[in-house]
């Protein structure tokens, strides 16, 4: 069997295949895996275990040369991110109807789905199409994590002023610190950088299952074509300002698409909201399902898209002309 083979012909296949899968098991069977030991370990809760792995053997590959441009690239990122979700949320709230949605998107969900990025999606990615600063932009992409910059978008607009003290720092600590641990290390000695550099592609696959198993089909029958719509603008939007803007300024165009995704984390973000101000009750359930519905839309669209943007990059040389240049 070629499966390896058949993995490599799909776009994001290592990462979108097994996603799938997991995520199929997890609608229909979904306690079929859920039998405790190092079954439920690896296949159901190891996703953040992987990634802070996958995180740490990327820093080994950063030098100090390169940490600028991750910088840069994950601050680009999250700003523009930010602003395009904050900008149609604003749209949405200017324009809905009476019952509170636009286009029948509520509002509050197409902030918090909008802002908020599946960071185990963006490493996958990245991890494919990108360079090693690409991947260490990460830890500055967690800032969405959340419901935080819903929450300041919603301030800034005078809907509500409790944005201050709502972030911790320490917790952006906390998923930057196994990069800076790799970058230590990659820098002290760089034969251990390579040999840990060898596995950092076999994490991905057992990663996306895990991130899979957190994923329910029937979020996109509960959001319905709101939710979906909300996906599909995510995608669309996110993802192509981002490639835009990476090509414009000379950065793997890729690697800013692979933003356009909505972390599975955002559908606690309405009861987050709701528990500091109650008047967004009544938007409450409806913008959950929608966000519910657009983490499944982005998780299978994001990756397809990606496969679009790649092959039209291929007739200008391909990703590998983003790569080979020197990061600045």
């Amino acid at each position: 069997m070629n499966i390896k083979a058949t993995l490599d012909r799909i776009p994001g296949g290592m990462m979108v295949v097994p996603l799938l899968l997991g995520a199929t098991i997890n609608t229909f069977f979904p306690n079929a895996l859920r039998i405790g030991g190092f079954t439920e370990a690896l296949f159901v809760n190891s996703s953040s275990t992987l990634i802070a792995l996958f995180l740490l053997i990327a820093g080994t590959q950063i030098t100090f040369k390169t940490a600028g441009s991750s910088v840069g690239k994950g601050v680009t990122l999250l700003v523009v991110k930010w602003a395009i979700g904050a900008a149609l949320g604003l749209v949405a709230i200017l324009f809905a109807d009476s019952s509170g949605l636009f286009l029948g998107l509520a509002p509050l969900a197409i902030i918090a789905a909008m802002t908020n990025s599946n960071g185990g999606l963006y490493i996958a990615l990245a991890g494919q199409y990108g360079k090693e600063d690409d991947k260490a932009a990460y830890p500055f992409l967690a800032l969405s994590d959340g419901p935080f910059l819903t929450m300041v978008a919603l301030s800034i607009f005078g809907a509500m002023g409790f944005a201050n003290g709502m972030f911790s720092p320490m917790a952006f600590v906390a998923v930057l610190l196994p990069l800076i641990v790799g970058v230590i290390i990659g820098n002290l000695d760089r034969s251990l950088a390579e040999w840990l550099h060898k596995g950092s592609d076999k994490l991905v696959p057992f990663f996306a299952f895990s991130l899979g198993m957190g994923i329910n089909f029937s979020s996109i029958i509960q959001g319905g074509l709101g939710g979906i719509l909300l996906g599909v603008l995510t995608v669309l939007l996110t993802g192509g300002i981002g490639y835009l803007l990476f090509k414009a300024i000379g950065w793997n165009p890729i690697v800013g698409a692979s933003e356009g995704s909505t972390a599975g984390n955002a559908v606690g973000t309405p009861a987050a909201i709701v528990a500091a101000n109650a008047s967004f009750g009544p938007i409450a359930e409806i913008a959950t399902v929608q966000i519910a519905a657009s983490v499944v839309t982005t998780a299978i669209l994001l990756p397809i898209f990606i496969g679009f943007l790649s092959k039209r990059l291929e007739k200008s040389g391909g990703v590998e002309k983003y790569n080979q240049r020197p990061s600045t």
